[in-house]
């Protein structure tokens, strides 16, 4: 009995490793959020922040303003010099009507010249006359005309550049791109900033993303939309289990990262995988550590 017990013992032995490995994760890593750097669009001092560590914001809230004030009267001596350029125009406009009616006059006049001039009725002086003048109008229309093409320039030149005030002033208003949560500010109220500056730091914390390292064996078993099982360590020392999707697969490997730990630590190369794990409670926080299974991982998410 004793000797069966023993034999038995030994057959089970590899059935017991394989228990034991199979319930080892397959890869380890930690928690990211996509974060966005908000910047300021233009230079000037900060008049109004309303960003702090923590803060939920909403997407397209306004939530700074950068001085203004000389943006604001550049803008209003633009328009006072376009609305100038419009009177301009319509003054031109108007002139080149009176010329067309004259034009229109002297056509007549050189016409019925030129008949009496046939008939000997009038002097060939009275016949150059009347083309003289004509030919005086229609340069003043051409010179008119020229002047109306230079005018009009100005106007759509003055109209390109009140809108590019209007642009730098609603840059000027900065507005949250996404939905998140403030993970860092930059500046103060009151202070001066230049375009291109951080201003504050945001980041979605609904969904987090898990960056796992894993071999060139173990990215045989991985595709993108795969179910997966993420667990952390819980309050009361236990595992805590959450579902999660494959995001992304990079396309070249890597040399390990000095503190990522793989399945296979004797591996050179490895291949970062993100994988998408919902955070609705908030219980998932970024930089926290994390193990991920899928050997027993069904397309839904359970294990078997």
């Amino acid at each position: 009995m004793k000797v069966n017990s023993i034999v038995l013992a030994v057959a089970a032995l590899p059935l017991i490793l394989a228990c034991s490995d199979d319930s080892e994760p397959d890869a380890y890593g930690n928690f990211e959020a996509v974060e966005v750097v908000v910047s300021a669009q233009t230079t000037g001092q900060v008049e109004r922040f309303v960003p702090e560590e923590g803060m939920y914001l909403e997407e397209l809230a306004h939530v700074a303003v950068i001085d203004t004030a000389q943006l604001v009267l550049e803008r209003n001596q633009l328009a006072a010099q376009r609305a100038a350029t419009g009177a301009r125009e319509r003054e031109v406009r108007e002139q080149l009507q009176v010329l067309d009616v004259q034009r229109e006059v002297a056509l007549r006049v050189l016409e019925r010249t030129r008949r009496l001039h046939d008939r000997k009725a009038a002097t060939t002086q009275q016949l150059d006359q009347a083309e003289r003048e004509y030919r005086v109008l229609v340069a003043q229309m051409d010179a008119v005309r020229a002047q109306k093409a230079s005018v009009r320039m100005d106007v759509t030149s003055g109209d390109a550049r009140v809108r590019q005030l209007e642009d730098r002033l609603e840059r000027s208003r900065v507005t949250n791109p996404v939905a998140g949560t403030v993970l860092a500010t930059y500046t103060r109220q009151g202070e001066m900033v230049q375009a291109g500056q951080p201003l504050y730091k945001v980041a979605s914390l609904d969904t987090l993303e898990l960056r796992v390292y894993v071999t060139g064996v173990q990215l045989e078993e991985l595709r993108l939309g795969q179910q997966v099982a993420v667990n952390i360590t819980g309050a009361d020392a236990g595992l805590r289990e959450y579902p999660g999707t494959v995001s992304w697969i990079a396309s070249s490997a890597e040399f390990t990262p000095t503190p990522v730990q793989t399945r296979d630590e004797r591996a050179d190369l490895v291949y970062a995988v993100k994988i998408r794990v919902p955070n609705e409670s908030g219980a998932l926080k970024i930089g926290m550590p994390a193990d991920v299974s899928w050997t027993n991982v069904t397309s839904s998410g359970e294990s078997p």
